[in-house]
Parts: C-alpha cells; structure tokens; sequence
C-alpha cells in the first residue's frame, strides 16, 4: 500500500497508486453522512406517531445541525494539529454512537440529545472527507476524481429519500439509525487498512480553547436564529434581533481572539492570504442556498402542484442531480487537462442564476417537463460551482491548514443552507397564509393538505403553493447573480501538482513547516 508524501520542492502531495480505493472508503463515509439526514426526514412522522413529542420535532433537526456546524471547524483543526486519519475514523466512531443511541431513543427528548451526539460525529465527517482529499491529492490532479465526489452526493440526495421510506416502510424507523452501523464498519475497516496520513505536527500542541468557545456560541446563536425566525418568533421580533446581535459580537470577540492564539482555531491567515478563499466561500455558501432550497421545495412543489408521485419523491431530483454529475465531471477533467478553472464558477454562477430565475417563474400550469428542464440548468450550475469552489479554496491554503480550510468551506455551505431554509420557509409560510387563508395552518408543507377541500379552496391553495415557490426562487437566483458578480474576481492562481511542477499559491501564508502528510 503506498502512501502520500509531499513533494520537497513544494509541499505538494503525491498520489498514491490506490487513490481511488482510497478515495473509496472517504466518500463512503461522506455519503453516510448525506444519506443520515435524508433517511431520518423521511422517517420523522413514523418516530412521532410512535413516541410522540410533535411541538419538540423540528428540534430533532436543530440540535443535528447545531452540533454538526459547532464541531466542523473544531474537527479540522485537530486533524491539523494530530493526525487526519485519526479524527476522521474518530468522527465515525462518535456517529455510530450517536446513531445506536438515537435508534433506542424512547422520548423525543431523549431522541433529540442523542441526535445532538450524533450532528458532533457528522461534523467531522465532511470536514475529515474533504481534508483527506485536499492532502491526497494535488489540486491539479482533483479533477480526475472530481465526478466520484459529485456521484457520491448524487446518490445521497436521490437516495436518501427512496431509502429512508423503505426501511421505515419494511423495518420500522429505528433501522433509519440502525442502518448508519453496517456502512460505517465498513468505512472504519477500509480506511484502517488503506489510507496512509502520518502525523500532523510534532511537539507541543496548543489548543484554542478560546476560539473554540466563541466559535460554538456565535454558531449556536446564528442557527438559532435562523431556525425560529419566522416560525417561531417574527424575524423583526428582539429575540430574533437579539440572537442577531449577540452572533455579531461574538462574531467580532472570535476574530479578536483568532490574531492572538498560537494556533488558531480559524487561522486568519487562510482568509487574508489571497482573494480566492473568501470569493469561494461566497460561491459555496451560495450553493448551499441553491441545493437546500431546491431538494426542500421543488418535491414539494411538483408533488402538490404538478401531482407526482410522493413514493418517488428521491426521483424528482434525478434532473437536476443529472447535471451536477455531469457538470462536475467535465469541469475536472478541463481542469486536470489545462489548469483553467475560473471560467467554471463563473458559468456555473451564472447558470445557477438563470436557472432559478426561471424556476421562479412556475405557476399552477407549469409542466413537469419544463421544471426538468429548468432543474437541469441548476444542476450544471452547481456542477460547476459547488466542487470547483472547494478546490480554488484548498489551492488557496498551505498544506497545513487544509484542515482547517476544509472545515471553513463546508461550515459557509451549512450555513448557507439553514440561512436559506429559514428565509425560504419564512417566504412560504407567509405565501400560504397570504393568499391561501382557507388552508390548514398546520402540514402548510404537506402535499396531502388538499385532500378533502372543495375545489375552490384547493385552487386557492394550489395557486398559493406556485406563489411561495416563486418567491423562494426569486431570492435564490439573487444569491446567484451576487455570486456570479464574486466569481468575476477570483484570480487564476496556478493549481498545484502535475502537469505544472507543483506551484504554490500565489502568495504564501503565514510562516511556518509545512505539513508531511
């Protein structure tokens, strides 16, 4: 088995011969982490009837998502400072263990704790899955492999939901968590045997216990705000606001503590060192605007409205999930053959753009051809941007920082995600209540809530489904076009590794031994 050492002149990582069984057992693991959430959601009204605690589910959600944006950044940086292998294969541990304990939960309460234990595990997965990657592979040579990457989360969204409503359907909702456990041996065993990551550091560690503190309470505060506004308090309510400005401060506290800690938690230095790492965390919390507002609504759009099969509702997303795959695939191997990539996020942003924008403009008589259509031109635009933008922030940083990097990425992309969720379900709510006053206040998000209207109330409905579709379209392809306008900016920087000689970013952060991995 070979292992991945660093090139002398530039720190850049050589591929191993068994990458791709290598990269095998990482996306394994990433895609039990997209599958969890997608199967538990289909899952949630079996749990309910069984245990009850209906006022307490959505923080079944909460407490996951919490946990999981709190943790990445700290999972990163321990895979920084110890070894890459050791926390990935770590934060597979803690979620089975969450996942175990979840599955024997007799309370909500109970259920939403372990829950909790388990979003701290699937932190570090996402985290660990892309820092290995940026350590095993140069970004030159990413491209390569770019489409198993987007496959892997293809076949988490379109599979999640045909899979959850199967187990919870045959085998009942506790084989929702129960299922986590076979997959994850199986990632723990192939990466034990076949990934190589020697250690990160030698000598004395510090950890920034500090950051790590204000981290988790700004996080915490920005979540909780995101969740309850609109829903359970207005968004211009002072427990909203107040949430808003205690997340500043915080915000502002973590920065400062970020300049004095001798290893911070969030090196400053991997937003300051050139441009590109900051435009690309726009690009990516843009995406997670796009792919939480599209896997959200348009099932739920298409299911009331057009009448598609709930039982196939994993296969709703095949268009757009079609394109990403797609798209993702001929943007690597571009730019693994030539090196240029900034025309992509730029193309991508702005197909991403149009995409949506046209997505808004579905009403009551729109075919489920035409959303196809539309749901393509969202899938290459995020093909393009979503792992493009991953790889111009990792070519951005040193070696030593790729897990911190890595960790910064996907906590703009959660959060880019329940920013979105809680504006888009804020729109939708007040589209159904606006203009479908007749309708049921509660399951407003249920495809069933039409069943025994009279026709006139369901036409009302139906209408005010289409109105809060296209509202939460309409702000989508605005995020794009602010995206589309950032990518402009990005700096061709030349990637590292072959067939270029392994360049260093354009400017080099701060001093310090690169990391041998």
């Amino acid at each position: 088995m070979s292992s991945s050492t660093p090139s002398p002149a530039a720190g850049t990582p050589v591929v191993p011969k068994n990458v791709r069984w290598v990269l095998a057992g990482i996306l394994l693991a990433m895609l039990l982490s997209q599958l969890d959430g997608l199967i538990v959601g289909t899952a949630m009204p079996t749990v309910v009837a069984d245990i009850g605690g209906l006022d307490h589910i959505s923080w079944v959600v909460t407490a996951y998502t919490l946990t999981t944006a709190c943790s990445t950044p700290v999972w990163g940086k321990l895979g920084d400072l110890y070894n890459r292998k050791r926390m990935f294969l770590g934060s597979i541990v803690v979620f089975l263990i969450g996942s175990v304990l979840s599955g024997q939960a007799s309370s909500m309460g109970e259920l939403i704790g372990f829950r909790a234990l388990q979003g701290i595990g699937a932190g570090g997965l996402m985290a660990g899955a892309f820092a290995l990657i940026g350590a095993l592979l140069p970004p030159r040579e990413r491209g390569k492999y770019q489409g198993m990457v987007a496959i892997t989360q293809a076949v988490g969204s379109i599979g999640g939901p045909l899979v959850g409503g199967f187990i919870t359907g045959h085998l009942g909702w506790r084989w929702a968590f129960y299922v986590n456990v076979p997959i994850g041996l199986i990632c723990i065993v192939w990466c034990w045997m076949l990934l190589k990551v020697p250690s990160a550091r030698k000598g004395k560690v510090v950890i920034d216990w500090l950051g790590i503190t204000l981290m988790t309470a700004m996080i915490s505060a920005v979540v909780m705000a995101a969740t309850w506004a609109g829903s359970t308090y207005a968004w211009g309510s002072w427990q909203i606001l107040g949430l808003a400005a205690v997340a500043v401060v915080l915000l502002i506290a973590f920065i400062a503590s970020q300049k004095r800690a001798p290893e911070p938690l969030l090196p400053l230095r991997i937003f300051t060192g050139q441009r590109n790492f900051p435009i690309a965390a726009v690009l990516l919390t843009v995406a997670g605007v796009a792919m939480f507002g599209s896997t959200l609504y348009l099932p739920l759009y298409q299911q009331t409205v057009q009448g598609a099969s709930a039982s196939n509702s994993g296969l709703l997303l095949l268009p757009m999930m079609a394109g990403t795959v797609v798209a993702s695939l001929f943007a690597g191997k571009v730019m693994s053959k030539t090196g240029k990539y900034k025309i992509f996020p730029v193309v991508g942003a702005a197909l991403l753009a149009v995409g949506m924008g046209l997505l808004s403009t579905m009403d009551t008589t729109t075919s489920q051809s035409t959303t196809s259509a539309y749901m393509v031109l969202v899938g290459i635009g995020i093909g393009f941007t979503i792992q493009m933008a991953n790889t111009i922030a990792q070519n951005s940083v040193e070696l030593r920082d790729m897990g911190a990097a890595s960790a910064a990425t996907n906590l703009f992309r959660t959060l880019g995600g329940s920013l979105g969720v809680a504006v888009f379900g804020s729109l939708f709510t007040s589209a159904i209540t606006g203009h479908a006053g007749s309708a049921p206040s509660e399951g407003a998000t249920d495809p069933s809530a039409t069943d025994g209207m009279s026709q006139a109330a369901k036409d009302t409905y139906l209408h005010a489904v289409a109105h809060g579709t296209q509202q939460i379209f309409l702000v989508g392809a605005l995020c794009a076009a602010a995206a589309f306008v950032a990518a402009l900016f990005i700096k061709e920087v030349p990637l590292r590794g072959k067939p270029g000689g392994g360049q260093q970013p354009a400017k080099k952060a701060a001093s310090g031994p690169a990391e041998k991995v």
